[in-house]
């Protein structure tokens, strides 16, 4: 090339990138803009379902209530539907699996506590039932971290 037409491309570089500059720039911005908002949504979506998570478990007796929040009203019926909304549905199942072996014990000592056991029905049958949630409890829980992205 010649300096006569290496001058002429930097005069027209220079011409152009005048005006192109502030427009280059605010495209630059909105990228990341939308990228920042990207990332934050995601964020959002985790703590909604980790809210949730630890929402189910603590109504399957896997925490207790904080003392300051023992007299606060707790809607599980709320909790539970906000759940299913945003859980996947193998740790659904999994809660299910878990409250219907609870539901029983549930079921098992209220009849006890009115002496209207059935045959079989005891304290330590209800307690060797509540052994079998334990394993469930454990592997919705793992269900919970896994879809978290939590590794051991």
């Amino acid at each position: 090339m010649t300096a006569a037409v290496t001058a002429m491309i930097t005069a027209v570089v220079g011409v152009l990138g005048t005006p192109f500059a502030p427009v280059l720039s605010q495209r630059l911005t909105s990228r990341q803009r939308a990228e920042e908002a990207e990332v934050a949504e995601r964020r959002w979506l985790f703590e909604d379902r980790r809210t949730a998570c630890t929402a189910m478990l603590c109504l399957l007796g896997g925490t207790p209530r904080p003392p300051g929040l023992a007299a606060v009203p707790h809607p599980p019926r709320d909790r539970s539907a906000e759940a299913q909304m945003v859980v996947p549905e193998r740790i659904l199942e999994a809660s299910r699996a878990v409250n219907e072996v609870l539901a029983g014990i549930d079921a098992l000592v209220k009849r006890l506590d009115r002496g209207r056991a059935r045959d079989g029905e005891s304290a330590v049958r209800a307690l060797l039932d509540l052994k079998e949630a334990e394993p469930r409890l454990s592997e919705m829980r793992r269900l919970m971290r896994e879809d978290l992205g939590v590794a051991d």
